[in-house]
């Protein structure tokens, strides 16, 4: 599914029309955006919880090589489903 289709269906279902659809989800997404870049934990009641967790750097090799390198440190993004999305997906 894409941001597109998201569009359509919030316009099918909630009457909204395109324009106003795009902006609603646009505007959603933004502020999923600022809250993940802020550090802060997201959490969507009955659909899960995304997370910014802190990497720290560690040595690795390049696998065509075999030379030893330091994978910097980073912070990646984690999703846990709530237990009302995970029974959804085992009962369908």
């Amino acid at each position: 599914m894409t941001k597109a289709d998201i569009v359509e269906k919030v316009s099918d279902t909630c009457g909204y029309s395109k324009k106003d659809s795009s902006e609603l989800v646009e505007c959603v997404i933004s502020l999923i955006k600022k809250c993940l870049e802020s550090n802060e934990d997201l959490k969507i009641s009955g659909f899960g919880k995304f997370e910014v967790q802190q990497k720290k750097a560690r040595r690795g090799r390049n696998p065509q090589t075999g030379e030893p390198l330091e994978i910097s440190a980073r912070r990646i993004l984690t999703f846990k489903p709530s237990q009302l999305l995970k029974a959804a997906l085992n009962d369908a």
